[in-house]
Order: C-alpha cells, then structure tokens, then sequence
C-alpha cells in the first residue's frame, strides 16, 4: 500500500486533462473552449449560470439576480410608503387594505390623499356629504349636504313650521276625540282600542278629554310653546334676510362700480400695450433703419423661411424701413424666397418699395432716383447686382397714398441654383442682401 508521502501529481495526465475540450452545460450559453480555460475563465462566472433565490428559493439566471431581487421576487420585502411597515411583497395588497395612512378619497367632496385613520372624521365633517334633515320625523323628505343644513333650516322654516302645525291639530283632534290616550314612540298621541272602558268609565274619559286632561293639556301646551318659539324665530329670520337683501344691494352696487373700474382699467391698459407696441415697432425701425439711402438687410434661418415660402404659408417678406436722408424717402425690399410671378420656383425675386413717409410733401415726386440691388457674396469676390431706373409713369413711384406702394424690382433676381451646395452667398443658413439709392440731385 502505498500512503501520500509517496504520492505525487501525474502532471502529464493533468496537462491532457485540462487540454480537453469543454463546453458549458449551461442551458442558452454558446461557451466552448478547453477544461482549462473553462475551471480558470468561465465556471462561476457564466451569465447562464441559474442560482436559487435565497428568499423565494426559485432558480434564476445569475445575469437577473439584481433583477428579480429588485422586481420580480415574491418574498422580497418593502417598505410601505405611507406607513413605513415592513412586509412581503405577496402582502402588499392586504396591506393597503388595513394600513392607517393609506390615502383614500371622499365620493362626495372629491377630495383626495385623506389617510384611512382620518377618513371617518372627514366623512362627519365634508360640506358635501348628505344626510336627512332633523325635521324628518316630522315629514321633511330633503335630503342635503351636511354643510347646507342651517341653510336649508332657513329657506325651509316656513314649510317645517306648517309640518309642525300640522302635527299639532293633529294632536288637538286626538285630545278632543273620546278614550283613553297615551303617548307612542313618536310625536303624537294614540287611543289604545283595547283599553276601552266599560260605559261609565268610557263617560268618564270623555269629560276628561273634553277638560283636556293633563296629560294632553301639557302635551298641547308644549307644542304651543314650540310654534311660537317658532314663530319668534322665523320674525328673526325674516329681519335678517332683510338686512342680508340690503346688504346684498350694496354689495351689488360695490360690484358695479369695481367692474365699471376694472373695464377702465383694461380699456387703458389696452391703449398702453398698443402704444407699447407702437413703440417697440418705432425701437426695431431704428435698431436698423438708415439715413443715407445705403441698407444691408440680413436674412437668417434661410432654409426654414424658404420652406414657409414653398409651403405658401409666408410667400414674401418685407425688410425694415429705411431712408435716402432723415427727412427723405421711405423705402423698404419685398423679398419672394421661392419667387414670383416669371421667377415662381425658380429664382429669388427682389422688389423696391416706396412707403408713406412723414417728410413726403416736402420732396420731389416721382420718385426718379437710380436704384441698385446686390445679393453679397460672403467672400466678397462675385456680388450679384441688378439696378434700374424708376419709370416715372408708374404708380409705383408716385406719392404714396396709401402705407406704401405697389413694389417693383427683378423677378428673376437670382437662381435658386446658386444658393445650392456650398454657396458663397448662403453662409450658415444667412444671407445678405444691399440696396443703394443714387442721392444724386437730391
């Protein structure tokens, strides 16, 4: 027999062994690889690999461990967010059933988030809950809110005073009847039918109750006492409906007069925002107006702006104004980003405007001045340029008697083509366009 002092590891049968090919027996891996490579790089390690559930004792894959302790395990525990109490994940709707602070919401009001241990004192005290009016017993059939029920006693005084009355002659018939009476379980009184008497007794009872005995004198009395208390309160009632109906007046006169104040107000603050419009426009034409017949006009987020053209849904665009002196011209450009007339999807079309000026009797007209017309090329190298001299017969050059003129210019200003690609004159979705006005003679 040999012992392990003598023994020693085969490493040439190891080294054979651990050159075997594996594969993992894991259901869905595709691992393959050596027994070597499989003890030392994959075993353990294996997204396949399916491992129990400590608490819930299911197998899972070690990839959805986090997972399903996190999601999808039945045993995990929770905390439960209104009350804080810890319990299984299986328990959570018996929980929601017992917990305290669970909100719940009130069918009547509306009212939402009222935790279970107030929602009995909230159902007492909601404005909005119904109950029978104290006067049932006396045939009242309303049914209102809990917090209308002074309200109705109000409005309803009248009618629960009749109901009253009405049981009080009911009482007085049965005190001026004949027999035996005695009280019931409610309001009046009743004659019990086999208590009746012999005659003499019978007799008897009916001088009693002729005399009103005092039984049903008191009871009589009582009720007596209760309609005039009644009657005391609806006079008090009616006094202070009275006040309410004049303070009401004035409170509605109050009304009136700050409604005819706020329609004052807002009628000025509709004249203030126009002339703060009125002024803003006035800032913007200042911001880039000019006086010396020279105006650049910048245009940017071209694309977007040609796509509403395209689009018909803002064919044309004007520049702000500007002007040939301080006390000159009013001019303008009228821009067709996907053109007009000839020019209709194939080029740019550019127009000159003359507008309705301030200083307008106190110049030449016609307007006969050189006009010139540039689109930049941002390399400053090729502008394009169109000019033209204004044709003094056209109504387009005359005073103007309306905001401004009919324009006129180049429909077939500048293919579309060029601004294609790589243009020069489109640089970062901006173009830039000049117009001149020759001051000779002015």
């Amino acid at each position: 027999m040999l012992n392990i002092a003598v023994a020693f590891p085969d490493n040439a049968a190891r080294r054979e062994i651990d050159s075997l090919p594996a594969k993992c027996p894991n259901d869905g891996c595709s691992w393959s690889g050596t027994l070597k490579e499989y003890e030392g790089q994959h075993e353990g390690r294996c997204d396949f690999e399916r491992v129990k559930c400590e608490a819930c004792q299911a197998l899972i894959l070690v990839s959805e461990k986090d997972r399903h302790n996190e999601r999808e395990c039945e045993a995990r525990t929770l905390n439960c967010k209104y009350c804080k109490v810890t319990f299984i994940f299986k328990e959570i709707k018996a929980h929601d059933e017992i917990c305290q602070k669970f909100p719940m919401q009130c069918k009547d009001c509306g009212k939402k988030k009222i935790p279970r241990e107030k929602f009995q004192e909230h159902i007492k005290s909601c404005a909005k809950s119904k109950s029978a009016c104290q006067f049932s017993e006396i045939g009242c059939r309303a049914v209102v809110d809990s917090g209308k029920q002074q309200e109705h006693e109000q409005t309803s005084m009248t009618e629960h005073l009749r109901l009253m009355l009405a049981v009080l002659s009911s009482v007085r018939q049965r005190a001026e009847g004949t027999g035996e009476w005695q009280e019931d379980s409610g309001l009046g009184l009743y004659r019990g039918p086999e208590d009746a008497s012999p005659l003499g007794a019978h007799a008897a009872g009916h001088n009693a109750g002729r005399g009103g005995g005092p039984g049903v004198q008191q009871k009589v009395t009582a009720l007596e006492n209760i309609v005039c208390v009644l009657n005391r309160e609806v006079e008090r009632s009616a006094l202070t409906l009275e006040a309410l109906s004049r303070q009401h007046r004035l409170d509605q006169e109050k009304i009136e007069s700050l409604s005819n104040k706020v329609r004052q107000l807002e009628r000025t603050l509709t004249m203030r925002d126009l002339q703060l419009a009125e002024s803003e426009q006035s800032l913007r034409e200042l911001q880039f107006c000019t006086y010396d017949g020279v105006f650049i006009w910048k245009i940017a987020d071209f694309s977007r702006r040609r796509q509403d053209a395209v689009g018909g849904r803002a064919p044309a665009m004007f520049s702000p104004a500007f002007y040939s002196s301080k006390y000159g011209y009013k001019m303008c450009l009228r821009l067709y980003l996907n053109g007009d007339g000839t020019g209709r999807g194939t080029h740019l079309s550019l127009f000159f405007v003359v507008m309705r000026g301030k200083y307008d009797a106190l110049l030449k007209w016609p307007f006969s001045q050189k006009v010139t017309l540039m689109l930049l090329d941002q390399n400053n190298r090729e502008h394009i340029i169109d000019a033209f001299r204004p044709d003094v017969s056209s109504t387009s050059f005359q005073r103007p008697i309306s905001e401004m003129n009919i324009a006129s210019g180049c429909p077939l200003f500048c293919p579309l083509a060029k601004l294609a690609g790589k243009s020069s004159y489109l640089r970062d979705d901006t173009i830039f366009i000049k117009a001149i006005v020759d001051l000779t003679g002015l």
